[in-house]
């Protein structure tokens, strides 16, 4: 269980490219296979290789948790196939005309938290895909809540300037502890810029070590030099 660090080409925000779940990494691609399978590795998940609509921004484009995966109508008949090779769970097609659901949803095994602007409908239908109660909320004020925190069965770590009524939402919602922090020399928004499960953490590669310790500490996991 650690926290490394790393990029995809050549930029920090991690998570705007890739997602973790416990059982699998999504990386598009672009990068090289090798380094692909080194995020897997770190996180202790199997690979899903692949971009999604056609983008390399597969972290913005897509949510999961072990049970269920949200994309969008744009997604492609050959990246589906590339994602049931590896992903256990249910893939859910959203008909909306919104398309980035690693922005706007924040999940983990125990719930999700998502964009206020939702509708039910919408939001019934997250919350079916994924197995777990979805809520909508803020963090920080903001309504693309997957941006702005990330979220592990372990805990959650959320943009600096989150409120104590969004603190309160967001431990009732996952049922972990929830701290405040920082990614890639204070960039608030911690989606961003990391990607974690149980097993470990993968930061931006210019996140500080007094950054790391922070989310050592919130998500439970130790510290390691970047790799």
């Amino acid at each position: 269980m650690t926290v490394y660090l790393s990029s995809i080409v050549g930029s920090a925000s991690i998570g705007v490219y890739a997602l973790a779940t416990e059982n699998i990494v999504l990386i598009p691609r672009m990068v090289p296979l090798e380094k692909a399978q080194e995020f897997a590795d770190y996180l202790q998940v199997k690979l899903a290789y692949t971009s999604i609509s056609g983008s390399v921004l597969a972290g913005s484009l897509v949510c999961a948790n072990s049970t269920g995966m949200l994309v969008s109508h744009a997604v492609r008949e050959e990246e589906l196939s590339a994602l049931k090779m590896v992903f256990e769970g249910n893939i859910t097609i959203m008909d909306s005309k919104k398309t980035a659901y690693g922005n706007l949803i924040l999940a983990t095994d125990k719930g999700a938290v998502v964009d206020p602007r939702f509708k039910e409908t919408e939001i019934a239908k997250i919350s079916k895909a994924l197995g777990v109660e979805a809520v909508p909320t803020e963090i920080a004020g903001l309504p693309y809540v997957g941006s702005l925190a990330a979220a592990t069965n372990k805990g959650v770590l959320a943009h600096p300037l989150l409120k104590d009524e969004e603190r309160k939402i967001l431990e009732s919602v996952f049922k972990v502890p929830v701290d405040v922090g920082t990614i890639n020399c204070g960039v608030p928004y911690v989606g961003t810029g990391l990607l974690a499960n149980t097993h470990g953490a993968v930061a931006g590669s210019m996140t500080t070590g007094p950054e790391m310790f922070i989310i050592g500490n919130a998500l439970d996991v130790v510290q390691e030099e970047e790799k």
